[in-house]
């Protein structure tokens, strides 16, 4: 056979309809036209936020779907077919340098939103997200509003939930400073409440915390623990001031347990995210005793009760020699007389 212009025309078009037989057509053949258990028609505003999604390129680092293999990732719900049901350009992604936002609604609040899309790095000060600050307003509450509506009647419910405990911590935040963080303890299940951090304030822990208190928390908590971090301004209730903490622990004996509890699952209707996906437990006690030894000024670390020690775990010693920079063990109620004299 001689190889002909014609021929090779007519071979490369065979060729390529082939391929679109095989990776478009055979597919949309076996594609689900009717919606899923969670799918929703979205609100106007969602619809408008969904082409800002399009259009700067969202999907470029965020994917919107979760495969059988994330479920390491603690994801809740395998994406199907139905979900996407309607949605003009089904933009998935591949690319995960952000994570995936197939079922981001309700994950966080209206507010946490604003202050993330303005600038990422001021709710997670690591992020290589860019800011969005440049679209004003108006659009940021768009695609707040698109985000938000992923995972549809799930993320509904979630969304709910923000919002009733919103208003509660709202309230608590506006009682004062006593009430709010008497609201805020309170949220916390009582086999907790007693818990001290179980590993001692080491230099290596601290160490550990302070980087750790430096990725994830300064830029809501701020960097000197008194809630004025460069989010705070977008936030409300805005961040916990931990400088003022220690004067409110009136039956308080351990914050240990208080602080991993709140860590690990953040406080619903706040700002406050969970970091349960992201930090493992060590590292939630060392940001821990991070927060009440720079911040708090009084720590529970390896006090009673407390079980076997660990298999790896050092001697805890004080490493402050100086009268100005010891740790506080004493009970809270000791201080507390310390503090009134």
């Amino acid at each position: 056979m001689r190889m002909t212009p014609g021929l090779l025309i007519v071979g490369g078009l065979l060729l390529f309809w082939a391929a679109v037989f095989v990776a478009v057509f055979l597919p949309s053949q076996t594609m689900n036209d009717e919606p899923s258990d969670i799918w929703r028609p979205w609100t106007e505003e969602e619809a408008a936020g969904h082409k800002l999604y399009v259009s700067n390129g969202c999907s470029y680092c965020h994917s919107m779907f979760v495969r059988n293999s994330d479920w390491g990732l603690g994801a809740e719900r395998i994406a199907r077919n139905g979900d996407y049901y309607q949605q003009q350009p089904a933009i998935l992604g591949t690319s995960r340098t952000g994570p995936d936002l197939s079922q981001a609604g309700g994950e966080h609040t209206d507010d946490w939103h604003l202050a993330h899309f303005v600038n990422p790095r001021y709710t997670a000060p690591l992020s290589l997200m860019p800011a969005w600050e440049f679209l004003g307003e108006e659009k940021i509450r768009q695609l707040t509003a698109f985000v938000q509506a992923q995972g549809g009647k799930d993320a509904d419910r979630r969304m709910a939930r923000q919002e009733k405990w919103n208003k509660e911590a709202v309230t608590a935040y506006k009682a004062g400073q006593a009430e709010n963080i008497e609201w805020i303890h309170s949220q916390v299940p009582e086999p907790w409440r007693p818990m001290p951090n179980p590993y001692g304030a080491t230099e290596a822990s601290l160490e550990r915390g302070k980087k750790l208190y430096q990725g994830f928390c300064a830029n809501c908590h701020g960097s000197l623990g008194d809630g004025e971090g460069p989010a705070a301004p977008y936030l409300m209730p805005p961040p916990l001031n931990f400088t003022n903490l220690r004067r409110y622990l009136v039956d308080e004996k351990y914050i240990g347990g208080i602080f991993y509890y709140q860590i690990m699952n953040g406080i619903t209707g706040t700002s406050m995210p969970y970091f349960k996906r992201a930090l493992e437990s060590e590292k939630i006690w060392d940001l821990s005793n991070y927060i009440a030894v720079n911040f708090v000024g009084y720590t529970d670390a390896d006090m009673e009760p407390k079980g076997i020690d660990a298999a790896y775990e050092t001697e805890w010693e004080n490493i402050y020699d100086s009268p100005e920079k010891s740790i506080s063990t004493e009970p809270v109620e000791t201080v507390k007389e310390e503090m009134n004299h």
